[in-house]
């Protein structure tokens, strides 16, 4: 048996790397080791956040699959951030953990050119350090041209609650035991990384009247550039903020020794920006209380997710927790919490294409890169999923660049910097983030979706179409001029009368003017889309234009290239911590070398003498 693509895992990363690879028409197999686990949300119910809900546009506008599912799939929704300017304005939604994984499933099965299977992969085929295909655990050879995986939490799993363990998946599933002994045999760094969980509480048990309600928007929205909001505003449903309290605080503190991370049971690390909650209890002690919420995870079942109360404590300890907080004096926990330990890869021995430097034709994607998130996962799936399948058809790979993505940004990060944490991405990591924004995905990324040919031809007309809109406006706006004598009465309330024309270009850079209020002088109407993404490049030119001649500096030394062969040793005067940085790291440009961490300035023009000197014949 052969496929052009295997995937190994069915998770986010997995689902949008057999969806990526297969679009292309390469013959694709996805291996899962339970298709009931495809998609599933073992952790929080939800989809998007902060910069994440960017991430999943971006994946929507690449032509990937999360966006629509989500859409589809979700019991809330609203913008984070809509007050905060539009750099960090990002969706989030509660997901249904029923439904999202069976609207998963049905857009994988449609999918003419992809198989699935339900196996366990222990073992790897590989010649020449090169992938051949893979061994299940009952040892029958299924051969690739190219192999993704993204095997999630489950290589080499270990389940914490207190003093107890279990080697076993998120749901109590059987785990790999051999495959990450496998990539560490083949020369692959391994390391153990760790995450968790809260409990899930029983909604009949819980006192909603001392609870503050948190609602969905009134504004219908999408992550997907390409349907229309599936769902009624009215009836989405309520999540509830709860906060710990100084009893809380106590008890965790009176128990820190029998939490599997303070009492020594743990090996792997935590992620520093989505920490259990002994974590910031200890962390920041200063904080009388910390911020929690009681979020649904489905329509079909009634548990409800307490959000920031992951912990590692044994079940009586988070008995006592729980019913210190306001509210859950009685509730019945259904499902405690716990932490989970597993290994992953060290990241810097992978391309920004996410091929392993180490094995060709070996691609990760996911949480055994070392991140965290649903989102990050996905976003990884899917640029591993289109560059296989690019691999297999013998054309260059997909590299976005941090101007162009938070996608570009999370694989620079891995790949440069590293990481040895579950890495989460946050607005504060994207330098350009103000031409990152949630209302841009597809005219940042839709062209490239369309050139790897996993975005439709409809799809990129209608994105063209857009496009002409936007142009349409600004020319509109430009080229109309408001006077003294048809200033409109609400124009007057809003700057006052005017003493000279101006125009409506001009008059919308005016931070008390809205855009809604100048269009009522165009002959033409524009959607409330076409107007808003119109508004932030007018208001905010100046701040992108300075942003883009950023950009147009960096893009200068991502041109400028390093051979894949230098020999680093040969490179004198370089500082010995950059040498061993840059032969650790190997960066593909100059641009990617200046951000690696330990690399200076110096160090940087010494590099770029040499390469003029050396390669000089080479340009």
């Amino acid at each position: 048996m052969k496929y052009d693509v295997i995937v190994v895992g069915g998770g986010h990363a997995g689902c949008e790397a057999a969806n990526a690879a297969a679009k292309q028409g390469v013959k694709t197999l996805l291996v899962t080791s339970n298709m009931k686990n495809i998609a599933d949300m073992p952790c929080n119910p939800s989809i998007g956040g902060t910069a994440k809900g960017i991430v999943v546009r971006e994946i929507d506008a690449l032509g990937g699959l999360m966006g629509r599912v989500a859409d589809k799939s979700h019991l809330q929704i609203k913008m984070l951030n809509s007050g905060k300017g539009p750099a960090v304005k990002s969706l989030r939604a509660q997901g249904d953990k029923v439904i999202y994984p069976k609207n998963m499933l049905k857009e994988l099965n449609s999918i003419e050119s992809l198989d699935i299977m339900e196996a366990m992969i222990e073992d790897l085929i590989v010649e020449d350090n090169t992938i051949k295909g893979v061994i299940t655990d009952e040892g029958k050879e299924i051969m690739c041209e190219a192999l993704v995986l993204t095997t999630g939490t489950y290589l080499k799993s270990k389940i914490l609650v207190g003093e107890t363990h279990k080697f076993e998946g998120p749901h109590g599933e059987v785990s790999s035991k051999h495959l990450s002994d496998k990539l560490r045999d083949l020369g692959i760094e391994i390391q153990r990384l760790k995450t968790g969980t809260p409990q899930r509480i029983d909604p009949d048990t819980v006192d909603f009247s001392v609870l503050t309600p948190e609602y969905g928007d009134s504004t219908p929205w999408t992550f997907s550039f390409d349907i229309e909001p599936q769902y009624e505003i009215d009836k989405q449903r309520l999540c509830y903020l709860v906060y710990t309290n100084e009893e809380t605080h106590k008890i965790i503190r009176d128990n820190l020794s029998r939490s599997a991370m303070y009492g020594g049971y743990a090996e792997g690390i935590g992620p520093r920006y989505c920490p259990s909650i002994e974590d910031k209890v200890v962390r920041f002690a200063d904080k009388e209380r910390h911020q929690l919420f009681l979020e649904p995870e489905s329509d079909y079942y009634p548990d409800l997710y307490l959000q920031g109360f992951s912990t590692s404590m044994p079940i009586d300890v988070q008995e006592k927790m729980v019913h210190s907080l306001h509210g859950l004096e009685n509730a019945k926990i259904l499902k405690y919490a716990y932490a989970i330990e597993y290994d992953a890869i060290n990241p810097l021995q992978m391309y920004p294409s996410e091929e392993s430097k180490v094995i060709k034709n070996l691609y990760t994607a996911g949480q055994i890169n070392g991140t965290s998130g649903y989102e990050e996962a996905a976003g990884q799936g899917l640029i591993a999923g289109i560059n296989a399948g690019l691999r297999v058809r013998g054309k260059d790979p997909l590299i976005l660049k941090r101007n162009e993505s938070y996608i570009g940004v999370l694989l620079d990060d891995l790949t440069t910097k590293g990481t040895k944490e579950p890495y989460r991405l946050l607005t504060s990591r994207a330098e350009y983030r103000l031409i990152l924004r949630h209302d841009n995905a597809d005219l940042r990324l839709r062209d490239y979706g369309y050139q790897v040919g996993i975005i439709s031809q409809e799809q990129k007309d209608r994105l063209d179409l857009k496009r002409k809109h936007i142009n349409d406006l600004i020319e509109n706006l430009k080229n109309f001029r408001v006077t003294p004598k048809n200033q409109s009465e609400e124009l007057v309330e809003a700057i006052g009368e005017l003493n000279n024309g101006e125009s409506l270009y001009d008059l919308l850079k005016r931070p008390e003017v809205k855009i809604n209020d100048l269009v009522t002088y165009l002959e033409e109407e524009y959607s409330k889309e076409i107007q808003e993404i119109v508004e932030v490049q007018v208001k905010y030119e100046g701040y992108i234009n300075k942003t883009l001649k950023e950009v147009e500096r960096m893009l200068k030394l991502e041109d400028k290239k390093i051979p894949e062969d230098i020999d680093y040793d040969k490179v004198n005067n370089l500082a010995s911590e950059a040498r061993q940085k840059l032969k650790q790291v190997r960066p593909l440009t100059i641009a990617q070398a200046t951000r690696i961490s330990g690399v200076n300035p110096a160090d940087i023009s010494i590099l770029t003498v040499y390469l003029k000197k050396e390669y000089a014949n080479q340009d």
